[in-house]
């Protein structure tokens, strides 16, 4: 019998609305733990989940049968949703449109997870803006600065 086999891993980047800080230390974890919980029920196996108060980095393993687009989408959706739900910010919460999306190979899976751990101590010495010029330039992603999450001013 014939089968798909496929090694896929990708790590995304996504930022709030405005790059606003309004992910808080309070309820960050349950979020990602809400977060995992649905890309577990879109067929993919999550690796790392951590971020900062205005963006989140994810690492999962994809299954073929769905396009990271759409992942991203029921992701942002339903996150968003959960957190107005819970009221954990004062008006509407939602994500920035748009995210980045980088592959590895499994050898590489430790370094980029341990990258994703450690956001906190990145971030003391870049900005997410310096992060996410130095991703799209070592992917060799052709971007337009118009169309990139901007620096907080």
């Amino acid at each position: 019998m014939a089968n798909t086999y496929t090694q896929l891993y990708i790590h995304y980047v996504f930022a709030v609305q405005n790059r606003l800080s309004l992910i808080n230390d309070n309820w960050q974890s349950d979020l990602y733990k809400y977060m995992n919980g649905i890309i577990e029920q879109q067929g993919h196996k999550p690796f790392v989940i951590n971020g900062m108060p205005d963006h989140v980095h994810v690492l999962v393993s994809m299954s073929p049968k769905q396009a990271p687009s759409d992942l991203m989408f029921h992701i942002k959706r339903s996150s968003s949703l959960w957190i107005n739900k819970h009221k954990f910010v004062a008006g509407i919460f939602s994500w920035q449109e748009g995210f980045g999306a980088f592959t590895y190979g499994k050898s590489q899976l430790p370094n980029i997870s341990r990258y994703i751990d450690n956001q906190q101590k990145h971030h003391q010495k870049h900005t997410f803006y310096e992060e996410y010029l130095d991703f799209l330039k070592a992917f060799e992603i052709k971007y337009d600065e118009r169309y990139i999450f901007k620096p907080i001013d």
